[in-house]
């Protein structure tokens, strides 16, 4: 059956160029090849298919019958092809990502959706947690993770620098005289994030360089935006990504905190097993997330 396909697949290409030698060429065989197929075929059907001159072929009733049949065979198969080959051509599969649960708050989750809408055939499962997870044991393609990353065995790419501020909510910051530097807020309450308890804050400023303060904190917290939310209700100072408190600093319900001081940035990375394929599904989220 495969053969008798072949055959037919000749014979058309053949009416369709006009020549046994013309046909040859598009298909890259001989001439001889071309006519000795076809004739293995009329002698297989037991009819003639095509009358032979030196300067032009025409067809049978029989061969015109068995063109038609054949463009619609090739027809179908060129259909078939084009389908595969977009298919292949469009990314699909599945991708699990994680992320720091604060990040549903920023631009990233525009950025997801963007990504979602655009490969509409690629599945994906996003976990927003704090809980750091472990890409090899539990099953994920991708980690975003947030802060000041350590060495690893993973491989890493930044992403981007989230520049981070110390709020307060204007109650709190009104009930306290206004600091002009940052060993003034000694006495303040500051509101800490559980993973990085204790760590010291370092501020920046061009004329005074970095100056060093130890918070002290009646209140540890294991998720960033709660951690916000306390502070914006009088809790005490925070410092947060900016992204979070942009729109209340407009409103004025939240009030920065020596703003003329610059606190590190916190930095943005995407982390993936090493055995990721170079150019696969890992591969084309990373690169929609960094542009």
């Amino acid at each position: 059956m495969i053969n008798n396909l072949r055959k037919i697949a000749i014979f058309a290409t053949t009416i369709d160029h006009g020549s046994f030698r013309a046909a040859a060429k598009a298909l890259k065989l001989s001439p001889s090849v071309i006519s000795s197929q076809i004739s293995e075929l009329e002698a297989q059907l037991g009819v003639a298919l095509i009358y032979r001159s030196t300067r032009s072929l025409a067809l049978t009733k029989d061969g015109k019958d068995l063109l038609r049949s054949a463009r619609i065979m090739m027809e179908a198969a060129e259909n078939g092809i084009q389908c595969i080959t977009a298919k292949a051509s469009e990314p699909s599969g599945e991708l699990r990502i994680t992320l720091p649960a604060v990040l549903a708050h920023s631009e990233m989750i525009g950025q997801l959706s963007t990504f979602s809408k655009r490969y509409s055939n690629i599945h994906l499962s996003i976990d927003f947690s704090d809980t750091r997870k472990n890409l090899i044991k539990d099953g994920y393609d991708l980690s975003i993770r947030m802060g000041w990353l350590k060495d690893s065995a993973l491989i890493s790419r930044k992403l981007k620098d989230e520049k981070r501020i110390l709020i307060a909510s204007s109650e709190y910051a009104n009930s306290r005289p206004k600091p002009e530097m940052p060993q003034d807020l000694s006495t303040w309450n500051w509101l800490e994030l559980s993973a990085v308890k204790g760590v010291k804050h370092k501020f920046h400023h061009e004329a005074h360089g970095t100056k060093i303060v130890k918070p002290k904190s009646t209140l540890a917290i294991n998720d960033a935006f709660a951690l916000y939310q306390f502070s914006k209700s009088g809790n005490g100072l925070a410092s947060v990504p900016e992204f979070l408190a942009s729109k209340d600093i407009k409103t004025g319900k939240v009030i920065q905190i020596l703003s003329e001081w610059q606190l590190d940035s916190l930095g943005i990375y995407a982390v993936w097993p090493q055995n990721a394929p170079k150019h696969g599904l890992t591969k084309i989220l990373i690169d929609h997330l960094a542009s």
